[in-house]
């Protein structure tokens, strides 16, 4: 099958509303990312120093060698940062999340102890911060168990949610087969968390920030002080909280590192933004796990109809009345490159549609011919489609009267006449007079338009018949 395996639509236009704690207008949510000791360096086994994320510009790994200027960079988040931040969020109140490379936590057990005594989550955040791009599955599936363990063997508990952050194409799905996660957080693609068909297991996803985050006081683009880094969550929380209001309730992700924005002059920035959200009412202030429990209770995963996944007789057998009496469109819209934008009533009827438009005219045409007349003899016989039976009696036109009846025949009559095809309306966007006031309009019609209009409406009765099977 010609598949294509991004999801480009997650909740579409209606996402769900959280139904966050206390009616909560935004969930806002804070990493703390523990990497120091977790780092490249040849002391750790590897083959040159770290260069990501850290205040030397234009940094670059030494090979063979120990970067002391690096090293000291991220001892300074281990020593000083990161009790700058415990004191900070301890004495806010505000719980974090933890994502703790399992190298850098065996390497810093006062930290570690501080972290469980303020009842934070600790996460898992790989065996080593290092890239994973290039492991083969065997190497990172085994960096993956042996995090599990050491992580299990310093906490005291093993890590119920996971976030590698330079992660390869496979963590994701390497992560989930572990089956002992409650979220995986290596994904960037929405303000609320969502459940992932991980090879026939529900998988929560809670999305991550690298936009939300102090990272970017070390790249560029980013933030040159402490005040664009608080103008920039102000305002994403500030959007979020006024679509809470009108719209529906999100989650707002902050990306924190020890090295970063644990120094003085950037940590003022964080102070400011806690009080600013501290000011306002019906904010819920949470640990990931915390969101986790919360959208497992109250949005468990739910198992809908995915034409993407389905082989062709069930995609024929399901979506092959469609367009009536014309399997041949399913049978060709099966094999475009469906994903999981097309698991959804829009994305089935584009993928019909499609085909339909690239058919050729006699191939159309004996499409619009295959529509039954509107009360026709077909009608009273009780032998249209469940589809059609359903649209005529939605306008009325089970119900008409003698007179009614026989002008409809005459019209009918006329209009085949002319043009050579039945007259073809999504009755579902009328009732019966606007039906009618159609008729009598587009009967003078010539044939090309009239073709080009019947074609429009047999896109729209689609429309509508999907609607009833998808949402």
């Amino acid at each position: 099958m010609n598949r294509y395996i991004r999801d480009l639509r997650g909740y579409g236009p209606f996402p769900p509303d959280p139904k966050w704690p206390g009616n909560a207008r935004v969930a806002v949510q804070f990493v703390l990312n523990y990497e120091e000791g977790g780092e490249n360096n040849i002391l750790h086994g590897d083959a040159g120093s770290e260069a990501f994320l850290s205040d030397i510009p234009g940094a670059a790994p030494w090979q063979g060698q120990r970067h002391r200027n690096m090293e000291s960079i991220y001892e300074y988040g281990a020593r000083a940062g990161f009790w700058r931040l415990h004191r900070l969020f301890t004495r806010a109140g505000i719980p974090l999340t933890i994502y703790g490379v399992a190298s850098a936590l065996a390497r810093n057990p006062e930290q570690v102890e501080a972290m469980k005594d303020a009842d934070w989550e600790i996460a898992s955040h790989g065996l080593k911060w290092i890239e994973h791009k290039d492991m083969s599955e065997e190497e990172e599936r085994a960096a993956i168990a042996e995090a599990i363990r050491l992580h299990t063997e310093v906490v005291g508990a093993p890590p119920r949610g996971w976030y590698t952050g330079r992660c390869s194409e496979n963590t994701v799905r390497l992560v989930s087969e572990e089956g002992c996660f409650d979220y995986i957080s290596d994904t960037y693609d929405d303000d609320l968390p969502y459940w992932l068909d991980a090879d026939g297991r529900d998988q929560l996803i809670i999305p991550y920030t690298l936009e939300a985050n102090d990272m970017r006081f070390s790249v560029s683009p980013g933030w040159s002080d402490g005040e664009d880094f608080f103008n920039y969550l102000r305002n994403s929380f500030d959007v979020l909280y006024e679509e809470g209001e009108t719209d529906t309730p999100k989650m707002m992700s902050i990306g924190l590192h020890c090295r970063l924005v644990g120094r003085p002059g950037k940590i003022a920035a964080l102070r400011k933004f806690i009080d600013h959200i501290q000011s306002r009412e019906g904010v819920w202030c949470a640990r990931r796990i915390d969101i986790a429990e919360h959208w497992a209770e109250h949005h468990p995963p739910q198992h809908r109809m995915r034409p993407s996944g389905m082989d062709r007789p069930e995609f024929v057998e399901q979506f092959g009345g469609i367009f009536e009496h014309s399997p041949w469109i399913a049978e060709r819209a099966f094999d475009l490159e469906l994903g999981p934008a097309h698991d959804c009533a829009a994305g089935v009827n584009n993928a019909l549609c499609r085909m339909f438009r690239s058919a050729s005219d006699e191939e159309r045409l004996g499409v619009l011919k295959a529509h039954p007349d509107l009360a026709g003899k077909l009608a009273r016989a009780g032998r249209l489609t469940a589809e059609s039976t359903s649209e005529q009696a939605s306008a009325g036109l089970d119900l008409l009267t003698d007179a009614e009846r026989e002008t409809f025949t005459q019209l009918n009559a006329d209009y085949v006449e002319k043009h050579g095809f039945p007259f073809i309306i999504a009755v579902r966007d009328h009732d019966k007079a606007s039906i009618l006031a159609a008729f009598h309009r587009r009967i003078g019609n010539d044939r090309d338009t009239e073709f080009k209009e019947a074609c429009f409406q047999v896109e729209r009765i689609a429309h509508h018949r999907l609607k009833d099977l998808l949402p």
